[in-house]
């Protein structure tokens, strides 16, 4: 699918509710997983050099673990990608995100008896992690491939960057300057509903949740008449 015809279906809607679940990732495994990210992977690489330079506070472990997984599930989903070349976008879509609520749900179940101030037991963190990890690696994948301006869904550097770049304070036009700061309002909404609920409930609730609005949003975006035409 072109990056016009996607602009024109229900993919901006979704792309800025996956964009809230980011936040809510985010929020569960830097509050709740001892300061590593599972969505976006420049932080842990950040936090690996702190690592490696024994600084305290920090393990090369987890991010290992969090880059790791985040790469596998990049690689399974460009292969799922490339191998939904020319079928319905809704096949590919509905795919891509029942593989990921599935992790996220599974990540739930064995967020269960975690206890975030001990960080134990230690095979649950690492699980919790990987599962994660993997989730929102096929989800970065997918975006990339869907190709839709200034929605990754994870990362906003670029699109703040281009807020200021593009606006006409720099003699710019401000092009698509409602959907980039959705982004940024998205993430944010995400990460301070995560927070609020890793704070005071724990991992399930917001796992569970993330889980629950990837599905359903997909599934809502698919019954569009745009999701019919090949990906």
């Amino acid at each position: 699918m072109t990056a016009t015809k996607a602009s024109a279906a229900p993919l901006p809607w979704l792309l800025l509710l996956l964009s809230v679940t980011t936040g809510l990732v985010d929020a569960i495994s830097v509050l709740g997983l001892g300061k590593v990210f599972t969505a976006n992977m420049t932080g842990n690489i950040v936090f690996l050099g702190f690592a490696a330079a024994g600084t305290p506070g920090f393990r090369v472990a987890p991010y290992l673990v969090a880059i790791a997984a985040f790469l596998i599930g990049a690689l399974v989903a460009g292969r799922v990608g490339k191998g939904h070349a020319g079928l319905p976008l809704r096949r590919w879509l509905m795919l891509a995100a029942l593989i990921e609520a599935v992790l996220l749900w599974i990540a739930a179940g064995v967020a269960v008896g975690f206890d975030i101030p001990a960080q134990s037991p230690g095979t649950s963190l690492y699980a919790i992690i990987a599962l994660t990890g993997l989730a929102m690696g096929f989800r970065n994948s997918t975006i990339r491939q869907l190709k839709v301006p200034d929605l990754t869904t994870t990362v906003l550097t670029l699109t703040l960057t281009g807020i200021a770049a593009d606006s006409s304070l720099a003699g710019g036009s401000n092009p698509n300057i409602a959907r980039r700061i959705g982004s940024v309002a998205a993430i944010f909404l995400g990460a301070a509903i995560g927070a609020a609920l890793v704070t005071h409930g724990g991992l399930v609730a917001p796992l569970l949740l993330a889980g629950a609005l990837v599905l359903t949003g997909t599934a809502a975006c698919a019954l569009h008449p745009a999701a019919s035409e090949p990906a």
